[in-house]
């Protein structure tokens, strides 16, 4: 099966039967780690840290409150590593013990989350996450059969082994990434360096605020010297049953993608778990924006005006199928912050991904969905994108 093959009602309806036909007793976590919300966020970070769990559940006296993330709270430069973790509740969305695999999958990507908690009642009794998630791919045939290419990202960000950690960090908290590959001049991979990696290598008791532990990483320090070189990477064409192997063996959840030496893509948890998202049944276009914050989301009936009026034409050419975009921002120091939106959009089983930075949500993610346009008008006379090529 390949990712087109998703046009097909009757296989899509066979298929999103098996996946949601899995318990959620199967992917979830029944141990797992939780925070109050008169905790600091020092202490959070710790946890955090020592568990390597990214989204942790606030539990007051036994009821959940909400979901505190490792990225938030990155966002927050300003704010003292003593405030209250009550000032960073997130209001994710719960699973409920007999929700759908295929809505649970939805739900992680458009609220853009590694873990979601299992709530029943006030209780949280279980953690869902990104890593046991992407297990179902391993026993589903027409899952694990889709080829690297078909769902990885390209272009990929990188960084150079003489670049220095000021310069990883830029892109990980303007492109909202926590892992990086790490290439040579030839552009060959050579290592990969993660948020993690930074964090604890710079991480200092007499650090006081957010922006403390970003500047103690803003030094001389190249990133050849932190960077992990026991790289892990996996040929484009490979089947994705391949990559949920790779991930599950070696606990990571980033694959540099490959053609011979050459980096030419990476494929993540999130691409697998928008994959299962995908088969989620529907009635017209799927369209996810995630990473939008509670104050802009007045923004979004411009966005989807602008999503409707590019969907009409593209459709005089092309079926689209799905269309995800992702908001992150950084420079948040104050009330201005820089946005860097990507998106992609499945069209007869290919995708076509872009990205836009600008101050403006609305005018970035406007010229963002026009670039996708032009991109996918031009799409029949060009043959250089790397999701074209077929075995």
């Amino acid at each position: 099966m390949a990712v087109k093959d998703l046009e097909d009602l009757k296989k899509i309806t066979m298929l999103r039967s098996q996946i949601d036909g899995i318990s959620i007793e199967r992917v979830m976590s029944v141990d797992f780690p939780t925070v109050s919300s008169e905790d600091r966020i020092s202490d959070a970070l710790s946890v955090m840290r020592e568990t390597k769990y990214q989204d942790v559940p606030v539990v007051d006296n036994g009821e959940f409150v909400g979901m505190v993330s490792y990225a938030s709270i990155l966002r927050k430069k300003s704010v003292t590593l003593d405030a209250k973790v009550k000032n960073f509740i997130r209001q994710l969305p719960s699973v409920s013990p007999d929700m759908e695999i295929t809505k649970i999958s939805e739900l992680m990507v458009s609220n853009n989350c590694r873990q979601l908690p299992v709530v029943n009642g006030k209780k949280v009794v279980g953690v869902i996450r990104r890593t046991k998630l992407i297990e179902i791919v391993r026993d589903i045939r027409a899952l694990k059969e889709i080829k690297v290419w078909e769902i990885m990202s390209n272009p990929v960000e990188s960084v150079k082994v003489n670049d220095l950690m000021d310069d990883a960090l830029e892109i990980m908290i303007r492109e909202d990434y926590r892992t990086i590959p790490v290439v040579n001049e030839t552009n060959n991979v050579v290592g990969i360096v993660g948020m993690r990696e930074i964090i604890d290598n710079n991480w200092k008791k007499d650090n006081k605020t957010i922006g403390d532990l970003e500047k103690s990483a803003r030094s001389q320090i190249t990133v050849e010297s932190i960077a992990l070189t026991s790289v892990k990477t996996i040929p484009w064409d490979s089947d994705i049953s391949v990559a949920v192997d790779m991930m599950m063996d070696n606990k990571i959840s980033t694959l540099p993608v490959v053609e011979g030496k050459d980096l030419v893509g990476v494929i993540t948890e999130y691409d697998i778990i928008e994959l299962l998202a995908a088969c989620r049944e529907r009635d017209m276009l799927f369209v996810q924006i995630s990473g939008l914050e509670d104050n802009e989301k007045d923004a979004v009936d411009a966005i989807y005006k602008d999503i409707e009026a590019m969907v009409a034409k593209i459709s005089k050419i092309y079926k689209p199928e799905s269309f995800n975009m992702h908001v992150s921002r950084y420079n948040d120091d104050g009330d201005s912050c820089k946005y860097s939106i990507s998106a992609r959009l499945f069209i007869n089983g290919e995708a076509v991904m872009a990205k836009q930075v600008g101050w403006d949500l609305i005018q970035t993610s406007s010229d963002l969905i026009t670039k996708l346009e032009d991109a996918v008008i031009n799409m029949k006379d060009s043959k250089v994108t790397f999701r074209k090529r077929k075995k």
